[in-house]
């Protein structure tokens, strides 16, 4: 085990924390709130052990998978501490283990919150609680490598550990190149959500606040009701800004290249798409033949809560907790399906489901000729054993985590649907889920100890479940 480029990792990424922390303080003196110093505190708090930690470069900055996936998992539990500090240290959220719910839940852009009362909050810490949701949905350590070299080309680790989905490639020869690209198009779209909002009316504190939300699809909004008292303008907005953070940054680099053909040709980004439309063709018949409203109306708030659902952002324009059985089930469903990868959604990945019922067909064809060889494809390539071995682990492993804190969670007494639903929404990072947990409710209910067990689900989910199960492996640590 490389200690040493550990630690010079965390450091760096406290550092970058510390200066991102620059942004809600400069924020407290334009709204004249009394929260300077506690700010202040805060960054020296993260400044001082990062700059202690990432002053001295390691000798050997060699790094192999072991390291690459520590690394990651450490450097966002250093990040959701430090991020927690402004929140407790002003005392506007008096327990610690809250404000860590509240900034993990940020920083994996779940959007799961302890708060009841959002607006009673001081705006440069809601803008601090949504500015996580943009850092964390392309990833702070996608964001270093951009800046930092690394030598011995085994940095493809970190972004395989930090990046949602299956499989992560380099969109350029250089991953350092490949991370400016990945960020220059998250940074490009997320501007341009912010001038089409501002262009509807908004103000700028809010059309900030919900593009950092929707960028990261995290769902920490400005107000009590999230979008219930937003224009038709604004959930429209949203709804088409929600769907293309969920759909694989691949496409548009194809698109920014011109390779449209290669664009068009990727098979997950249909199968997200096709889902989509038919979750909210679904949901909307269901609404308007069970009375909720006519088609307009019905149509569009199926169209937001299908993109908020399967994008794993967490907005919500109505109480969905209200609707019918089958219109609930159905976002059920989509919790579990997730975005693409390699997008800022989180979920099982709709490359992942394709990855499975192609692999189904497969074994059903074999069973029929059990001499024919064929193999798993996607966009018309065959995909390494390794990785459909890889995914079905990863499936097992997703299983055993979900069960588990099922259970643990099962302690606090509450009914199965809130437990279920929470654990889904956690390790789903999607924010909402029903009952107790539902779009009008929150996560403060529960126990200190079932918040401990979903902020690692949260950071189980967003990290693709195996570098946080390798921190609770004795063996990892082992030189």
């Amino acid at each position: 085990m490389n200690y040493s480029i550990i630690r010079w990792l965390v450091g760096w990424v406290l550092c970058i924390e510390a200066a991102f922390l620059l942004i809600p303080l400069g924020l407290n003196f334009v709204y004249g709130e009394p929260y300077a110093v506690d700010y202040l505190i805060a960054i020296a708090v993260t400044a001082l052990p990062g700059v202690l930690m990432a002053a001295k470069k390691p000798k050997n900055t060699v790094f192999y998978a072991r390291e690459g996936f520590v690394a990651t998992s450490l450097s966002w539990i250093a990040l959701s501490v430090a991020g927690a500090l402004p929140f407790f240290i002003s005392g506007c959220v008096p327990s610690f283990v809250d404000a860590l719910f509240e900034v993990i839940s940020g920083f994996t852009t779940t959007g799961a919150s302890i708060l009841s009362d959002v607006e009673a909050m001081p705006k440069s810490l809601l803008f601090w609680r949504s500015f996580t949701h943009w850092i964390g949905g392309m990833g702070v350590l996608v964001f270093l490598l951009a800046l930092l070299p690394m030598a011995g080309g085994q940095s493809i680790l970190i972004m395989r550990a930090e990046s949602p989905g299956p499989s992560v490639g380099k969109l350029v020869p250089r991953l350092q190149r490949t991370a400016v690209y990945l960020y220059g198009i998250y940074f490009s779209i997320t501007v341009l959500e912010i001038v089409t909002l501002l262009c509807g009316g908004l103000d700028v504190f809010s059309a900030f606040c919900i593009s950092f939300g929707t960028a990261g699809t995290g769902g920490f909004g400005v107000l009590n009701d999230s979008f219930a008292s937003y224009s038709t303008y604004v959930q429209v907005v949203v709804t088409v800004f929600m769907l293309a953070f969920g759909v694989n940054f691949n496409f548009y680099f194809f698109l920014l290249i011109k390779k449209f053909r290669a664009a068009l040709a990727m098979e997950e980004v249909r199968a997200y798409l096709f889902v989509f439309l038919t979750a909210v063709a679904l949901i909307t018949v269901n609404l308007m033949r069970m009375g909720f409203g006519g088609f307009g109306y019905s149509l569009l708030h199926a169209a937001f809560q299908c993109s908020s659902i399967m994008t794993t952002t967490g907005f919500s324009s109505v109480d969905f907790d209200l609707w019918p059985t089958f219109s609930k089930t159905v976002l059920i469903c989509l919790m579990f399906v997730g975005a693409c990868a390699g997008s800022t959604g989180g979920g099982i990945k709709v490359s992942r489901i394709l990855m499975y019922f192609k692999n189904i067909g497969l074994e059903l064809r074999r069973l029929i000729h059990p001499r024919a060889v064929d193999v798993v494809r996607l966009d018309g390539k065959a995909v390494d054993k390794s990785t459909v071995a890889t995914s079905n682990m990863w499936l097992l492993a997703y299983i055993a985590v979900f069960f588990s804190s099922m259970a643990l969670i099962s302690l606090d007494n509450f009914d199965f649907t809130t437990n279920f639903s929470a654990v889904a929404a956690t390790l789903n990072n999607i924010g909402p889920g029903l009952n107790l947990v539902g779009p009008s409710r929150n996560f403060g209910d529960f126990s200190d100890f079932s918040k401990l067990v979903l902020m690692f689900d949260m950071l189980a989910g967003r990290l693709e479940i195996f570098p946080m199960l390798l921190l609770l492996r004795p063996a990892t640590w082992r030189r």
